[in-house]
């Protein structure tokens, strides 16, 4: 096996040679913002246009710099230059920008967004300008847009593997798990539990064990895992391979959602090369340690992504809750011991070994150290996929990394968490990026999502909709979240139709303190979360809907639900509401 030297110096000459090579090197972001924008037949028509000229460049596929709204975002790096970004090119675009960059020498007058390097390119901003790259502070997502996911001497070649050699060589297992829990990582999936004392239940015992990566990511608004795994996969095997070490684990499994192509091909190619260049499979970089990673899928199945769920499905089995005790650091898949982290958790961790503790917990706030992956969407100037501190507050995020809200409208509302996470009114802008703070302000930031709405968004509307997800994505495995659920979206049903009464406000209430205390996991013991923050932020909406029959917005004039000779059950509503995807598997 290449010992990490030898890695590194292959690595440094290929990187070399595409930086400051004979070539230029031209670069496309064709994460899921990328590809929804149609960077792949942008890139199609460069690859088209430079065989058509005859030019010879070096052209790789990257992921996202976190300014979604640019997409298709194209760049251009001359040998020793800068990169010169362009902006929601399309093919149209690709001949101007083929003939002035690479025949002509100079750079088109449209279309330029502005450059990375320290060459400044004449005629041509700084992109560190931006809000969108000035406010990152990027660790998880530190390769991101630069590397390309298919090439793991790059990945090398910009400090990676230096943690697991680090760990391998220069600490024990028990540094390892220290040098976590003195950082102050917290889960970045929900339930922001301390990730080095998590990894630390497990170290107990022989025998098989297993780190499980959750990237079932079926939270409406973030995409952050599966960015992660669309721009850098290697951050995450790294991170997953520093685990198995600090845990004693012998294998692992990313398990990411069926349907998730982007991310499945590109984290299956990078575990291909892994084990290619040894950094996966037996005796690691030349030492005692070995481990084994597969990617094992799901259907579409949003309660799959609580942790036992998640063993069921891989395991084979309907991806439903159990019962615990037993936690899974004792009896996990296939009843072996088993430490479950999401994507984003697990991606710090090789920057964390390689820089330090300190290092880490001096970014971020109180007890929300590092930072946090914001995936910004909705009634925003500029959404996208950014990595801040913690400690910023939820105006900053909106205002100056969003840029305001568009067509100059008032902000109404925030949607912050997932669907089990709550909603925060216009007057929580002051209210930091803080596992803790958040959760007292009446929501959670969950993974990640943050969903602007402006002034004509009815708070009632939304919030129907939010349990009506809910109760779809249900397992039904419990009656107090199978039967609860639906109640709740009964009762919100009638609300929106004005066929309420005041005392539905105290059966929610009571429904939601029934579902809290007696379901099975979050997904029933949460479910009653965006009720609960909706009334402590809205609720004049809400008796606006129930006492004057009027709709404050005038989004529910018209009844969403069927015609009132249907069954007018939870499901008939949902069908109206949310329309979901007919399912497989």
């Amino acid at each position: 096996m290449p010992t990490y030297y030898e890695l590194k110096a292959q690595a440094d000459k290929h990187w070399r040679h595409l930086t400051n090579g004979d070539k230029s090197w031209i670069r496309i972001g064709t994460a899921m913002c990328g590809h929804a924008a149609g960077a792949f037949d942008v890139r199609d028509a460069i690859k088209s246009e430079l065989a058509a000229r005859g030019i010879e460049s070096n052209v790789d596929d990257v992921g996202c710099l976190g300014i979604c709204y640019a997409e298709p975002l194209v760049d251009i790096l001359k040998p020793g230059g800068s990169r010169v970004f362009f902006n929601n090119v399309t093919p149209g675009d690709v001949p101007n920008i083929v003939e002035c960059m690479l025949v002509e020498n100079t750079v088109p007058d449209e279309g330029v967004l502005g450059y990375l390097g320290d060459e400044p390119v004449d005629g041509v901003e700084d992109l560190g300008r931006l809000p969108g790259i000035a406010m990152q502070q990027r660790i998880a997502l530190r390769n991101a847009g630069n590397i390309a996911p298919n090439d793991v001497l790059q990945y090398i070649a910009n400090g990676g593997y230096e943690g697991l050699r680090k760990a391998l060589f220069d600490m024990q297992s028990d540094e390892v798990i220290k040098e976590v829990i003195d950082s102050g990582l917290r889960g970045r999936g929900g339930a922001a539990f301390p990730t080095g004392v998590k990894w630390n239940f497990m170290t107990r015992g022989d025998g098989p064990k297993y780190i499980l990566c959750n990237c079932e990511e079926g939270d409406p608004g973030a995409y952050n895992d599966k960015g992660i795994l669309e721009s850098d996969p290697y951050t995450l095997l790294e991170g997953m391979c520093i685990a198995g070490y600090a845990t004693g684990a012998t294998n692992g499994f990313v398990f990411i959602r069926h349907g998730h192509e982007g991310p499945i091909s590109r984290t299956e190619k990078a575990i291909e090369q892994a084990y290619e260049y040894g950094l996966l499979g037996e005796n690691i970089l030349g030492s005692d340690f070995s481990f084994d990673i597969e990617v094992s899928l799901t259907g579409e199945s949003y309660v799959a992504g609580e942790e036992t769920a998640l063993m069921e499905a891989i395991e084979g089995h309907r991806s439903q809750p159990r019962y615990r005790p037993p936690f899974p650091a004792a009896f996990g898949v296939w009843g072996k011991p088993s430490t479950i982290n999401n994507v984003k958790s697990l991606s710090y961790a090789p920057e964390i070994i390689s820089k330090g503790a300190e290092w880490f917990s001096g970014i971020g706030v109180n007890r929300s150290t590092g930072t946090a992956i914001v995936c910004l969407n909705g009634q925003v100037n500029y959404p996208g996929l950014y990595e801040v501190p913690m400690g910023l507050t939820l105006g900053q995020v909106v205002n100056e990394l969003g840029g305001g809200l568009r067509d100059g409208k008032k902000l109404k509302m925030l949607q912050t968490g997932g669907p089990l996470g709550g909603v925060l009114g216009a007057d929580s802008l002051g209210v930091h990026i803080d596992f803790d703070e958040m959760r007292e302000a009446g929501a959670i930031f969950g993974s990640g999502g943050v969903i602007v709405m402006d002034e004509d968004t009815c708070a009632v509307d939304i919030t129907r909709n939010l349990v009506a997800f809910t109760q779809y994505e249900s397992c039904g495995k419990c009656f107090p979240c199978r039967l609860g659920m639906e109640q709740l979206l009964e009762v919100i049903d009638r609300v929106v139709r004005f066929e309420s009464r005041p005392e539905d406000l105290d059966l929610m209430r009571n429904i939601g303190r029934t579902m809290e205390s007696s379901s099975l996991c979050g997904h029933g013991q949460l479910g009653f979360g965006p009720i609960r923050s909706a009334l402590q932020h809205f609720e004049a909406d809400f008796v606006s809907h129930i006492e004057a029959k009027r709709c404050p917005t005038g989004r529910c004039s018209r009844p969403l639900i069927a015609p009132k000779n249907t069954r007018p059950y939870a499901m008939d509503s949902l069908r109206v509401v949310a329309q979901p995807v007919a399912r497989t598997g």
